[in-house]
């Protein structure tokens, strides 16, 4: 019976890990409400490892249409799909797969679609030049953005490796006077340590600086404040959520 049910309906979901939390759940099963499409369905899918992603797709085969893919697998999640988009490809990660109608699985990074699409509306001419807090998964599609829009960027990182990598000590006036965008890729701040922020000299910062938090849960997040503090201009990461989720549904249904 429970078979018969599954293959009745059609399934989308989140691969990650400890992802109990998550925005796409709550998000798309909303959508599907308000588009009455009570045969679709959206389940976190919370594997402990990558290699638990092939009982997922055996055990759904035929059902599953689309997937969102977040921390820690957006890299290896590579190895099991037979396609990947050239955006994905050039930002190294994935956080969406398509399941074709031959069967066949592609890749895609929408991430890159909700950052860009967030983002340039409120660029100022005198941001051309950014920092890129952490250099996880998330910092890929971000510096990815800055490079198609010719905006130089260093990656912050606590261990730096290479030239486009700098110490938060190296984050000085004089740095902050020219780069005056500044994202935050770390975990740094989400639920429920709401308290901690990255560790840069905030009292530097002035009106002419836009912090952009890819953090939405709080949606000020102890960073923000502290830029608004200093008068800058704030942005945290629901809309660049909204857009790539919206921009993974048009995928699916492509």
């Amino acid at each position: 019976m429970e078979d018969q049910e599954r293959l009745n309906k059609i399934f989308f979901g989140l691969i990650g890990k400890n992802i109990s939390y998550s925005f796409s759940k709550t998000y798309f099963s909303k959508k599907f409400k308000n588009l009455q499409l009570s045969n679709s369905e959206y389940s976190n899918f919370d594997i402990k490892r990558i290699e638990d992603f092939s009982a997922i797709i055996h055990k759904f085969k035929g059902s599953l249409r689309g997937l969102n893919v977040t921390i820690p697998y957006k890299l290896s999640i590579f190895n099991y799909v037979d396609h990947v988009d050239e955006t994905a490809k050039k930002v190294g990660a994935i956080n969406t797969i398509k399941f074709a109608n031959n069967g066949s699985l592609i890749g895609y990074n929408t991430d890159v679609f909700g950052f860009e699409n967030s983002l340039t509306p409120i660029l100022k001419k005198h941001h051309n030049k950014a920092l890129i807090l952490g250099t996880g998964g998330a910092s890929k599609a971000v510096s990815y953005v800055f490079e198609k829009l010719n905006i130089e960027y260093f990656k912050v990182s606590r261990n730096p490796k290479d030239a486009l990598q700098i110490s938060y000590e190296d984050i000085t006036n004089d740095l902050l006077n020219k780069y005056t965008i500044i994202v935050n890729c770390s975990p740094v701040g989400t639920f429920p340590n709401i308290n901690d922020k990255p560790n840069i000299p905030y009292h530097f910062l002035t009106d002419k600086h836009l912090l952009y938090d890819l953090i939405y849960n709080p949606t000020e997040t102890a960073f923000l404040k502290e830029g608004k503090k200093q008068l800058t201009q704030i942005k945290n990461g629901y809309e660049m959520l909204e857009l790539q989720a919206e921009e993974s549904w048009r995928i699916w249904n492509n």
